[in-house]
């Protein structure tokens, strides 16, 4: 007998696993560890799944997200913004991982999210070496605003020592990260490529090879909107609002901003644009983000033909 494709709904914690399934609403919970992931990837095997929903929860979903890709079985981990809205749009105001896990099972009925490749342990390796890096410049710039307070010598010089600890692991960190590229020879002449681009440094290049495996697989509209690059639109009836761009993967928008102020000045292509934009009387803040674009999709090309940097004025 034919059976109805099933949807998978998987709410992670630090310990457990609450999976709930689509239809009919059926629900358990396992343990988040090796044993308990083996358990559930043997009984999903044995049914018609179709899709199966996770959330991003700060790390916690890898394992399991990891071992279910490995498995072959369509898994997708989505923005938990998008199934906090689509609950609050079903009406589920009330919370608990056991009906979270349902509405993750519902949402894949319902939306049915692209599924992706998901990332290498390589990629998830300089990932965490690239959040770490973050941690630490944040920690930085936290320790250098306190130097600003009238705060006894004792205490701004303990300030100051931990500042000079904070560089010296900051840069380690960068050599870390640098050593860990040049290791691939893919990586390293990815990397190559990408820095080919004036205006693209080893950080932002580091991050594009960690946080978006998806570049030069997508076309130039996908990939700025997976970025969150992509202008959207505001319009409503007879109302016809900005468009802003919003979403998308965050810390690479940061750093692809940083990337288009440097290309403004330095780059050629990236310079001429945001000329003719600002002459057009584009606010300056519009054109910057247009270079962001230009920038990623760019990138996107060059990736997916494997060149290296060519401009003709």
């Amino acid at each position: 007998m034919h059976q109805a494709p099933l949807f998978i709904g998987i709410d992670v914690a630090k310990s457990t696993l609450d999976i709930a399934t689509y239809p009919p609403a059926e629900g358990w919970q396992t343990s988040n560890d090796s044993q308990g992931i083996d358990a559930l990837i043997s009984w999903l095997k044995h049914r018609p799944v179709e899709l199966i929903v996770l959330e991003a929860t700060g790390g916690l979903e890898v394992m399991v997200a990891g071992m279910l890709a490995n498995a072959q079985l369509p898994v997708v981990v989505v923005n938990p913004r998008q199934t906090r809205d689509f609950a609050k749009a079903i009406g589920r105001l009330a919370k608990t991982d056991r009906l979270d896990a349902l509405v993750l099972a519902q949402f894949a009925e319902a939306v049915r999210p692209e599924v992706r490749a998901m990332k290498s342990e390589r990629e998830q390796y300089l990932s965490a070496l690239l959040s770490r890096r973050r941690q630490l410049i944040d920690m930085l710039v936290a320790e250098q605003n306190r130097l600003r307070e009238g705060l006894p010598k004792d205490v701004l010089k303990d300030i100051r020592e931990h500042i000079n600890w904070l560089k010296k692991r900051i840069r380690d960190t960068d050599k870390d990260m640098g050593k860990f590229i040049k290791s691939s020879p893919v990586w390293r002449a990815r990397d190559e490529l990408l820095q080919s681009v004036p205006g693209v440094g080893p950080v932002l290049s580091m991050s594009l090879l960690a946080c978006l495996p998806e570049l030069g697989q997508l076309n130039r509209r996908k990939i700025a909107h997976l970025v969150g690059v992509a202008p959207l639109n505001q319009d409503s009836g007879l109302h016809r609002g900005k468009r802003r761009v919003w979403g998308g993967r965050a810390e690479l928008r940061s750093m692809l901003y940083m990337a288009a102020l440097t290309g403004i000045r330095h780059n050629p292509m990236l310079k001429s644009f945001y000329q003719r934009l600002c002459s057009a009387g584009k606010p300056r803040k519009v054109a910057l983000t247009a270079c962001m674009r230009k920038l990623i999709t760019v990138l996107n090309v060059m990736v997916k033909n494997n060149t290296h940097w060519r401009y003709q004025p």
